[in-house]
């Protein structure tokens, strides 16, 4: 059981260090959210491709698949206090994790056609990558958080009623589950961003428990 807390620890880090890596490159260094027009998002992947298909490996492929060790370490912790909680949230949790992989996977798939399609046709380059970004985005819930919500809050109450982790922790995730919920409401998928922001805080503060223990 320690050795799976070791691994469920330094899963959660990386995927809280995932998340501060995303929202440093997306919104601060490349300021995705400036950019609107097809054409200029094809000219930011044009001109970042290597980083483009680093940072979807990095943040959707590899944290998908460390995330299914998190879900597996945070389980073992919770079946013998909340068994049916523990299982049902490793359900969606799995789930959430197989449907980043899809998500980072075409993305990285559609940056080279695009960019050969780009040198004959801009504009169809840009059609297409619009396209690209739309399947992505749907499979990876772009349009809000419900799955990574309704995990984080299934496992937070199951431990907060099962005495497991600290208390303010597990406030945090039923906050971050909340977030992930609202999200998903018309009119209010901005909240997502604070879904993410505690939701990294929560990964990194878990895997440090977790590496103490």
């Amino acid at each position: 059981m320690a050795q799976l807390g070791k691994i469920g620890g330094f899963a959660a880090l990386y995927l809280g260090l995932a998340y501060a890596a995303g929202i440093g490159l997306f919104l601060v260094v490349l300021d995705l959210p400036s950019v609107t027009t097809a054409e200029q998002k094809l000219e930011l992947v044009a001109a970042n491709a290597l980083v483009f298909h680093g940072m979807h490996l990095a943040i959707y492929v590899i944290f998908g698949v460390v995330l299914t060790a998190f879900v597996f370490a945070l389980h073992e912790s919770l079946k013998d206090v909340a068994p049916m909680s523990a299982r049902f949230a490793s359900v969606l949790g799995f789930i959430w994790a197989g449907l980043l992989i899809a998500s980072g996977m075409v993305t990285i798939a559609g940056i080279d056609p695009t960019l050969r399609l780009m040198e004959t046709d801009p504009s169809a380059a840009a059609l297409y990558w619009s396209g690209i970004e739309t399947v992505a985005e749907g499979v990876g819930l772009g349009q809000g958080e419900i799955l990574g919500g309704l995990m984080t809050l299934i496992f937070s109450l199951a431990a907060l009623r099962g005495g497991i982790f600290p208390k303010i922790l597990n406030y945090l995730g039923i906050v971050v589950g909340m977030a992930g919920l609202v999200s998903v409401l018309p009119g209010l998928h901005d909240v997502a961003a604070l879904f993410g922001i505690t939701q990294m805080v929560w990964f990194i503060w878990l895997g440090a428990v977790f590496l103490r223990c």
